[in-house]
């Protein structure tokens, strides 16, 4: 069967269609700068990259344009092919706890949990309905980035502020990146052939969380009621002292939204090196020797060694360890940067099996205390099982 992944933005819509159950990607693309004057779209077919520059006024404009040139590239034959979409929603708060069938009765009840992902989950939703207009016929699934996350238990996810502001305000730890963290969870568990393990998955990139999983449940995360919270990442702090905020406020008569802003866009990675938000630019300005590059780059190989160490205890003695996204994936110096700094762990690295980009591969030594893995996420492969699974079911 053939399934769309779709991972709609305020002003994007990239895509996936895969052949399942081979887990095979067929087409993939994205929809840019929709509802802008210099909108346009890639599509990626058997090795070939087409670009095309064009006016989306709309998402329904993009998935109108998207079937087109499904079918005008004999990807597709008719509509019908396509037996199900996926779709990537952020936040579905405490109700949804796992991925469910869309329809408009749904769609009202994630729409709120709007207020607590505004960047997202409008648009989220948007993308959603614009499916549901050129597919109508067509199972629509919706897989939540804080579904996975839903395991946790109060003494994690309550925080130590007035309960009330729980009760009528829903302040919580929700956790982020729970699609990603679940993947990972069941390829590592599938790979060592072991249902019981004790999994600490490292998602940095751009945005960056951590997770510790006990026989596939989530036991605590780093990100909490909103992304920003937990390690640093390429522009956002994550967690800082709260009173800082009313200090600066004070000092620079910003307020809370622009210093809240500040936190989100313009810190870590950007904020202490002064270079860039990118990972890779961070890198070659260290060796480069700038100081504040190396600083930066100090800051977050340690907020994520703290992390690690602070889970494994959580989870009495990780089983595994695993990297992934971003830098997770791409970068070796990083991943050492890490490791070194949970040697306490007996955790040793492999130096020369860390040489290497983008692949799943152990990194660890024999005789490491915890085994360190390092696998590819596939954020879009987990949509389309989840989307499978619902036809299957239906049949």
């Amino acid at each position: 069967m053939k399934i769309l992944s779709v991972n709609a933005g305020s002003s994007s819509l990239k895509f996936t269609l895969m052949k399942m159950p081979e887990e095979e990607v067929i087409a993939s693309g994205l929809f840019e700068k929709i509802g802008l004057a210099d909108s346009s779209y890639t599509i990626k077919y058997q090795g070939e990259k087409i670009k095309k520059e064009c006016s989306l006024e709309n998402h329904s404009v993009a998935v109108e344009k998207l079937i087109a040139e499904l079918i005008d590239l004999n990807i597709i034959q008719t509509l019908d092919e396509i037996e199900g979409v996926g779709h990537r929603l952020v936040h579905g708060g405490q109700e949804f706890t796992s991925s469910v069938v869309l329809n408009e009765e749904v769609l009202e009840h994630v729409a709120k949990y709007n207020e607590l992902a505004p960047l997202h989950n409008p648009a989220n939703i948007m993308g959603v309905r614009a499916f549901m207009e050129k597919l109508p016929n067509t199972i629509q699934v919706g897989v939540f980035d804080t579904a996975f996350h839903t395991t946790m238990k109060e003494k994690e996810y309550i925080y130590p502020v007035p309960y009330e502001w729980y009760e009528k305000y829903q302040v919580r730890k929700y956790g982020f990146h729970g699609t990603s963290h679940r993947f990972i969870d069941m390829t590592i568990r599938k790979h060592l052939n072991n249902d019981n393990l004790k999994v600490i998955s490292c998602h940095i990139g751009n945005g960056g969380s951590i997770t510790a999983i006990d026989s596939g449940k989530v036991v605590d995360t780093s990100m909490g009621f909103t992304p920003l919270a937990g390690i640093m990442m390429g522009t956002r702090s994550g967690d800082i002292d709260a009173s800082i905020l009313e200090y600066m406020a004070n000092k620079t008569g910003e307020t809370l939204t622009q210093l809240t802003n500040d936190l989100n866009k313009k810190s870590g990675f950007l904020g202490v090196s002064g270079v860039s938000s990118d990972s890779r630019d961070i890198e070659a300005a260290v060796l480069q020797g700038n100081k504040r590059a190396i600083l930066a780059q100090d800051i977050y190989s340690q907020k994520i060694a703290n992390y690690i160490a602070m889970y494994n205890n959580l989870l009495n003695g990780a089983d595994v360890i695993v990297f992934t996204a971003g830098l997770g994936e791409n970068s070796p110096m990083m991943r050492e940067k890490v490791m070194q700094k949970i040697a306490s762990l007996g955790v040793k690295l492999d130096l020369s099996k860390n040489d290497f980009r983008g692949e799943f591969r152990k990194i660890s030594t024999d005789d490491s205390k915890i085994p360190v893995f390092v696998i590819p996420t596939n954020e879009e492969l987990m949509i389309a099982i989840d989307t499978m699974n619902f036809i299957l079911n239906k049949n």
